[in-house]
């Protein structure tokens, strides 16, 4: 199986063997004054992605630079043709920033012109697969109902101003100065009568969550400060 980043470098390497008229192999610059041209991958580079639509994941996009260059004088009308091409298509997109010393000693040739060409890749996300319905659909409409509580200290002092929330929903209040709280519309299943309601507790520079005991008509929730 081919992947995007070799199908980036074969697809250049096709145009450019087109573009130049001679074959171009895929491989680090060589110091061959009649070798002609070469490519070799530099880097990859970071792409814009784009947002999908509805439930489909869009492909990661990315970018692969390439270093196109050739030993000796033979290369230079093989450099013209191609950037002739590239400048006439519009394609591929040309990158004339190869004169850094530390690249050429990297790779361990002598300096020489040479062209930079990014080609644009992909690699296509297939959406992930839902899991399979084993039981008939069935709807049913909970009740609401509404939940008293106190929050008090480690000393049964009550808390004021303790935000409370109801986990999982946007529903939540504070308490008052005797440590009360009231939330209401919290979700009550008539077939799972005693499942527990969970509340985060936020205040005081803590955060604590508790089960509270849907039967229990004035729960109180310790929150330890220390």
């Amino acid at each position: 199986m081919t992947g995007a980043i070799e199908a980036a470098v074969a697809d250049l390497a096709a145009w450019l063997t087109g573009a130049a008229g001679d074959p171009v192999p895929v491989g680090p610059p060589r110091d061959d004054p009649g070798g002609g041209l070469t490519v070799w991958p530099l880097e990859l580079r970071p792409a814009r992605q784009t947002a999908g639509s509805g439930g489909a994941r869009e492909p990661y996009r990315f970018v692969v630079r390439l270093l196109v260059s050739g030993g000796g004088p033979a290369a230079l009308p093989a450099l013209d043709r191609v950037l002739a091409a590239a400048t006439a298509a519009g394609q591929p997109e040309v990158v004339l920033a190869t004169g850094d010393p530390a690249l050429w000693r990297a790779l361990g040739v002598a300096p020489r012109p040479a062209l930079l060409i990014d080609v644009p890749a992909r690699i296509d996300r297939p959406a992930p697969t839902a899991p399979p319905v084993r039981q008939p659909l069935r709807l049913r409409q909970l009740d609401m109902r509404t939940l008293d509580g106190r929050v008090v200290g480690p000393e049964r002092q009550p808390l004021a101003a303790m935000r409370v929330e109801l986990v999982g929903t946007a529903q939540a209040t504070e308490t008052d100065a005797g440590g009360r709280f009231r939330l209401v519309g919290v979700p009550h299943d008539p077939e799972a009568p005693d499942r527990p309601v969970r509340i985060r507790l936020v205040g005081r520079g803590r955060t604590h969550t508790a089960d509270l005991d849907p039967a229990d008509g004035d729960p109180v929730v310790v929150c330890a400060l220390d």
